[in-house]
């Protein structure tokens, strides 16, 4: 009877497993209306659509990196292609100067896949034991950045650099790890800065400044 009891708990328990978990789409197409004031997980969908919605021609050329960081990323998301919507697929493109960096930064909602169009880069991510996991890539070659976990690219050749990369997520999100810590509204504090960083006060408000200025 105990056996029973435990394997009806088991299949119960597996049902409703699969009954919660996120269902398939159930339509064709969930084009987003970007402009409905309706807010859920993603976007509500609108009535009307056409072959624009499903189209971008934002990523078929390089875009310009003439910035301190010397990159630009084209992103191919649901905010650019509502077609996207509920699709869990996004692209992106991104340039480099030679020495480019993207620096640290995590998409907390994705895992991203690269191509190298031209060019040669450094690049790497960071596992929760603190390993670093790090590979020069070139032309023609892939590489794959876990979901989630901190990573960087760089461009280590005296030529510009391109890639694509590609996400399992409508809008993966990106969080850069300075930029965030340095200079998000309201300002970490300072004290948390100095006890994390291990450096005074003079120190982080010069970092924060430079990232209030950008």
């Amino acid at each position: 009877m105990a056996a029973m009891a435990a394997l009806f708990t088991l299949t119960f328990g597996m049902v409703l497993a699969t009954v919660a978990a996120d269902p398939d789409l159930l339509q064709d197409v969930c084009v987003a209306d970007l402009a409905s004031g309706i807010k859920v997980n993603g976007f509500s969908c609108k009535e009307n659509i056409s072959a624009e919605d499903f189209f971008y021609a934002g990523m078929a050329k390089p875009g310009s990196t003439n910035n301190s960081l010397g990159f630009l990323v084209t992103a191919a998301s649901v905010a650019k292609v509502p077609g996207l919507n509920t699709l869990g697929v996004s692209m992106s493109r991104i340039d480099f100067a030679p020495g480019g960096v993207n620096p640290p930064h995590t998409h907390p909602r994705a895992t991203e896949i690269v191509f190298v169009l031209e060019g040669q880069l450094e690049v790497g991510f960071i596992t929760t034991a603190n390993v670093l996991v790090t590979k020069t890539i070139k032309r023609g070659e892939v590489f794959v950045f876990p979901r989630g976990l901190v990573h960087f690219q760089r461009s280590n050749a005296k030529a510009p650099a391109s890639i694509i990369s590609a996400f399992n997520s409508q809008m993966p999100g990106t969080q850069s790890i300075s930029a965030t810590l340095f200079g998000a509204t309201p300002p970490v504090p300072d004290h948390v800065l100095t006890k994390a960083f291990k450096v005074g006060s003079k120190e982080v408000n010069k970092i924060k400044s430079r990232f209030a200025s950008n």
